[in-house]
Parts: structure tokens; C-alpha cells; sequence
């Protein structure tokens, strides 16, 4: 049972725990949600439920808004910025295979 919880994709977190660790209101998860930034799971009663790495992500967008960049473009950004991680991380293991 412990794994669960140290799995970051264990959706552990209400919106409104979710709301109040990252200081910001359940409208705007509700926003990253209709953005498709993050997809939340969905309990049996149909409320959602985040995890650590969603956490994250909607984290950095809201550092982003609050620095004035629009939903949208703050998005775009950070799955940008994901895919350059996960693309320097493949770059570095082919690297160390040579």
C-alpha cells in the first residue's frame, strides 16, 4: 500500500487539497484540465484527482501566469519544455552507449 504513495502518478490529491498546496483556486485546475495540460482521474463519484507530477506541471503554469503569460501560451510552454527534457535524457543515454 506504501508504493502508492510513493508513486508520483498515484492520484493522491482532491482538487481542493490540490487547490490549497499550490496556493491557487480550483477554478484555475479546472482551466489546466480544459487546456489539456493535465487530465486529471476521476474517482468513482466522478471528482477529480491529481498527482505529485500533475502537481508539478500545474505549478509551473501557474509561475507562469502569475509572471503574465496567457493560459494558453504558458501550455505550450511547458509541454515544450518537456519534450526537450525527455529528449536531452534520450539524447544522453544513446550518447553513453557509444
Amino acid at each position: 500500500m506504501n508504493d502508492k504513495f510513493d508513486d508520483d502518478d498515484y492520484p493522491a490529491y482532491t482538487m481542493g487539497r490540490a487547490a490549497d498546496l499550490l496556493g491557487t483556486t480550483q477554478a484555475f485546475l479546472r482551466s489546466l484540465d480544459e487546456a489539456k495540460l493535465i487530465v486529471p482521474q476521476r474517482s468513482a463519484g466522478g471528482h477529480r484527482r491529481y498527482s505529485r507530477y500533475q502537481l508539478r506541471i500545474a505549478a509551473r503554469a501557474r509561475e507562469l501566469v502569475d509572471h503574465g503569460t496567457p493560459l494558453e501560451a504558458a501550455c505550450r510552454i511547458i509541454i515544450l519544455e518537456d519534450q526537450l527534457s525527455e529528449a536531452l535524457e534520450l539524447n544522453a543515454k544513446l550518447t553513453q552507449q557509444d
